[in-house]
């Protein structure tokens, strides 16, 4: 079975942990502040996860999972993430992350900044786009005429391809939105952010509602980011 590494284990790192543990994966989870403070989790996830410093997590892992502020991406190690396949789930906030001008002036998106980081990592964007509460309560068996899709942007196919096949195991389907260039569609304050899984984002996250490849590639295609 896979072994999924967790660079940053809050949110979100840790509800894919739980999802990747109930689906057989085994996970070594990290974060900024040592091992010894995901003990707890650890416990509770079981036999299937350990914690480790980030560097040995992305060299322990098959698929690397990067869910930390996006103010702290330099500070994914690179040369353990050589070749592997890196989900890329963070999102820009400038209030959090600082004004990062490339973001701003739209030359590049949040993906291409990791990528650019990681050159020998085969980088997939995905997970950014839904709420915690929902990616934990939305997850299908295969088949279930309810379950939702997540999106995804990479420039690997055989990567994305991986990236499905994971994201098929902890209960979703995936629908493919094209290079990282085009991640910029996932991204807060667009049709495909938290929106098609029942979230109001004036008033934070309302009851899980599926959505499938359907929904997900109209508010996909609905995105508009002009040039500036």
């Amino acid at each position: 079975m896979t072994t999924i590494g967790l660079i940053g284990s809050g949110d979100i790192g840790s509800t894919v942990a739980r999802l990747a543990v109930a689906a057989g994966h085994d996970v070594v989870l990290s974060n900024s502040r040592g091992p010894e403070t995901l003990r707890d989790l650890v416990s509770e996830l079981g036999p299937r996860a350990r914690a480790a410093t980030p560097a040995e997590a992305a060299s322990a892992a098959d698929i690397v999972v990067v869910a930390v502020p996006l103010r702290a991406y330099l500070d994914v190690p690179v040369e353990p993430l050589a070749g592997k396949v890196v989900i890329d789930a963070n999102n820009y906030y400038p209030a959090r992350d600082g004004v990062v001008d490339e973001l701003e002036n739209r030359s590049t998106t949040t993906g291409e900044l990791l990528q650019k980081h990681l050159p020998n990592a085969r980088v997939v964007k995905g997970l950014n786009n839904i709420w915690v509460e929902h990616l934990r309560s939305l997850a299908r068996p295969a088949g279930s005429a309810d379950r939702s899709a997540l999106p995804i942007t990479g420039d690997d196919s055989a990567a994305k391809q991986t990236v499905s096949e994971f994201f098929d195991s902890i209960g979703f389907d995936t629908v493919d939105a094209g290079p990282l260039a085009e991640n910029w569609r996932t991204q807060r304050d667009t049709p495909a952010y938290a929106i098609p899984y029942g979230a109001e984002l004036a008033s934070g996250p309302l009851p899980a509602r599926p959505a499938g490849a359907e929904v997900v590639r109209a508010a996909l295609a609905a995105a508009e980011w002009a040039a500036t």
